[in-house]
């Protein structure tokens, strides 16, 4: 009985595997690149030189984390279609960050040399710079997902009426956005790439019947694999 309710759980929540297999490939080559970064172009434009450095941002920095995993989790046990429409979305873009970074390593200066004060804050941004090398950041992958999240938040039907959340999302996605600039980790240029990349996905995965038409199709194979007896 016990081992027939752990196969029942599995098989109602196999669209996990995917998830696990891209995360498990995406953390280990992000690993690669990280630690085999030799010349790398820097990334720099004017206007990243007129914003200043502040520390407090540190915090929605780092609630991106919690953000974008408590929306992936929500979906994959609440909705399977919005489930599958927000990993297309992430996978997407996240793919494309690894092979830009793998084909053209990039990097950035903006971090400051010390810390212009010592609080709390500054010493958790001068953590996250110990363990997070100024590298690979194009596009922003904090700033893509926390659209991503936001987006499929706002066009779930689960959220429709929950105007609250809706607001918050908004307020948390626009607080990380700006987080990535005021302590120092991306460029003005990473933010607005990202920006663009995920237009362009949500059209395609929000605005479009791409999807929708791919996955009739696969339904349609695997009852004409399945044969009659699927019918």
């Amino acid at each position: 009985m016990k081992n027939s309710k752990i196969s029942d759980y599995l098989n109602k929540y196999k669209h996990a595997f995917p998830l696990i297999v891209f995360m498990a490939i995406y953390l280990l080559w992000f690993g690669y690149i990280e630690k085999n970064v030799d010349n790398y172009r820097i990334i720099h434009v004017a206007l990243d030189d007129h914003i200043p450095f502040c520390e407090i941002f540190i915090i929605p920095y780092l609630l991106w984390f919690f953000y974008v995993a408590a929306v992936v989790v929500y979906f994959l046990f609440k909705d399977k279609d919005d489930y599958f429409k927000s990993c297309a979305f992430l996978f997407t873009g996240m793919t494309i960050f690894l092979l830009i970074s793998t084909l053209w390593p990039n990097g950035q200066d903006l971090r400051p040399y010390e810390m212009p004060r010592d609080n709390v804050f500054t010493r958790m941004v001068a953590a996250l710079y110990r363990t997070d090398t100024p590298t690979n950041l194009w596009p922003s992958i904090h700033v893509y997902n926390s659209i991503g999240c936001h987006i499929a938040i706002i066009k779930s039907r689960h959220f429709e009426n929950r105007k609250g959340i809706r607001i918050a999302s908004s307020v948390l996605c626009t607080s990380i956005i700006m987080s990535t600039m005021f302590i120092k980790q991306h460029s003005v240029f990473d933010v607005t790439t990202a920006f663009i990349m995920a237009s362009v996905m949500y059209i395609i995965v929000y605005r479009s019947d791409m999807l929708l038409n791919l996955k009739q199709s696969y339904q349609s194979r695997k009852k004409r694999k399945a044969g009659p007896e699927a019918l």
